[in-house]
Order: C-alpha cells, then sequence, then structure tokens
C-alpha cells in the first residue's frame, strides 16, 4: 500500500489572491497534484491533506505574513482537490508549524498504515514539504517519493536546494 500526503494545496498559497502566494510555480503544479490525488484514489490508497492552520497572533506570523487562519477561506483546499465524506481514507490534518509530524497525528498513521512507499508533493518545497520528508526519514520511512513537478517554492534556488537536500540527506527519490 502507498500513502500520497499533500500539503498545504491551499487557497492562500496556490490562489492568486492568497495571502502568502507561491507565485506562478504554485498554480503550476495543480494540474499534477491533481493527477496525483486521482491516482492514489484509483488504487485505494491512503491520502493525506496536511494543512496549514494557524491561530490569529500565532508566531509564525513574526516571520511570514499572516496566512491559513483557522476557519478563514485561505485556510480551505483549493477547489480542484475537495473530496466529499465518501471520500473513505482521505483527509485532512490540520498543522500549525512547517513539519506534518508537529503536534499532529501524522506519526500514528505512519504506524498504523505502514505503507510501502510515501509520496510527498505540495508546497512550499524549502519549507513544509522538505521538513515532513525530513520527518519521514527520521522515521526510517523506506521509499519516499517526491515528484519534481508536484512541488513548487516561492524562490526558485531554494525550491532547487530543498529538492537536492531531500535526496542526499534524507533518502528521497526525487524524480
Amino acid at each position: 500500500m502507498k500513502l500520497l500526503i499533500v500539503v498545504d494545496m491551499l487557497k492562500d498559497f496556490i490562489n492568486p489572491n492568497g495571502a502568502l502566494f507561491c507565485g506562478p510555480a504554485g498554480e503550476a503544479i495543480i494540474p499534477f497534484v491533481v493527477d496525483e490525488v486521482s491516482e492514489h484514489r484509483a488504487n485505494g490508497d491512503p491520502i493525506i491533506f496536511l494543512a496549514d492552520n494557524h491561530d490569529e497572533n500565532d508566531k509564525e506570523f513574526d516571520r511570514f505574513p499572516k496566512h491559513c487562519v483557522a476557519g478563514t477561506e485561505g485556510a480551505e483546499l483549493i477547489s480542484v482537490l475537495n473530496f466529499s465524506d465518501e471520500d473513505g481514507g482521505k483527509f485532512i490534518m490540520r498543522k500549525t508549524r512547517y513539519s506534518g509530524f508537529y503536534n499532529t497525528e501524522l506519526d500514528f498513521h505512519l504506524k498504523r498504515l505502514n505503507p510501502e512507499a510515501v509520496t510527498v508533493v505540495g508546497v512550499c518545497t524549502s519549507i513544509c514539504v522538505m521538513d515532513t520528508v525530513a520527518g519521514l526519514a527520521n522515521r526510517d520511512q523506506a521509499n519516499i517519493i517526491v515528484p519534481k513537478k508536484c512541488v513548487a517554492d516561492f524562490d526558485q534556488e531554494m525550491h532547487t536546494m530543498a529538492l537536492k537536500r531531500m535526496e542526499a540527506l534524507y533518502g528521497a527519490n526525487v524524480i
């Protein structure tokens, strides 16, 4: 069984009017992420949508503009990724920091599912994607896959560095 983790494909990052718009690079990955989600759905694989979700006065706003505030439209999945309650094995996991493992149940679900492979897609490559991949590597997850066409960043230089780091340091298969 394979697991798909979709990182922060949220309106505040992906929509041009979003509070922390990732730019054209973020928009460009949408069809590829949709294809990845569709493929995993068709195979019956579990899908976890990690979603940045902050309190109104989160300390992260000292470093970044206010974004993905709990209960706002900006904290919602982009509409092309919405799914119904009937989509078993797919759910949104709210997170308050870069890593999908920080104060979430991701570690529990990773152990419960024990996937043979984990594919990670979304934004931003050098922040939340890389920190989540690091968490997978630190938990000895074998076969971590990061499709280049399914990740994007605000900064192309940091994007390239993050892909190299995930491959060299965390053993991810960057394809």
